[in-house]
């Protein structure tokens, strides 16, 4: 059997310099939406971040991330904002409201700002299966969700770059010349002499 590929040897897109990207932390089992954090911070480390462009703002549960993460998102300074988080099943379906409210208010933020906004709320019927997916694997973990909101992060980033500039170099290649060109353009007169098409001119 094929041994899973190490994530911290997989190739990742660099950052460009001076990016600075929000993150904000529920402190309910605070120890493993810090163990997500600190892999995020590696994995953007990887990609050229800086660390002092890692903006933290503590959060007292997920029902709150999406207001501190909207307040971050409004900065003209912050390229997107990181969320983690912990929600555990209960004996009741409290828990399935809340993942619900939480992950569509993340996704309001995102839209109503144009920046992303990384789900990093972990959903777990257990706190085993929580660590399994909050701690990286040299902490004993499996699936390491820091890291992998981190790549998102930087891939939607990329992303948002191309839809922004995609076509725009060659929206004026076309055969059709510009109306401004056509404005200032010389005319031809029936005798084959020019005309200026500027306001006000005569022929000669």
């Amino acid at each position: 059997m094929a041994r899973a590929a190490d994530p911290t040897t997989q190739p990742t897109r660099s950052l460009a310099p001076g990016t600075r990207i929000g993150a904000v932390l529920s402190t309910y089992h605070g120890e493993l939406s810090g163990a997500m954090l600190a892999a995020a911070q590696s994995e953007l480390a990887r990609a050229g971040h800086a660390a002092d462009d890692l903006l933290v703002v503590s959060a007292p549960g997920a029902f709150e991330l999406p207001l501190i993460a909207r307040q971050l998102g409004v900065r003209e300074d912050i390229a997107c904002v990181l969320c983690f988080g912990l929600i555990l099943k209960g004996e009741t379906s409290h828990d399935q409201h809340l993942a619900s409210a939480v992950s569509h208010a993340l996704q309001q933020v995102a839209l109503q700002l144009d920046k992303p906004i990384l789900f990093g709320v972990l959903t777990c019927g257990d706190i085993e299966q929580a660590r399994a997916r909050a701690l990286a694997t040299e902490d004993g973990g499996k699936h390491d969700k820091g890291r992998e909101v981190a790549r998102a992060a930087i891939d939607a980033l990329a992303a948002l770059r191309t839809a922004r500039e995609v076509g725009i170099r060659r929206q004026n290649m076309g055969f059709a010349a510009p109306a401004a060109a056509l404005a200032s353009a010389p005319s031809t007169t029936k005798n084959g002499s020019s005309k200026s098409a500027s306001a006000g001119g005569k022929a000669k």
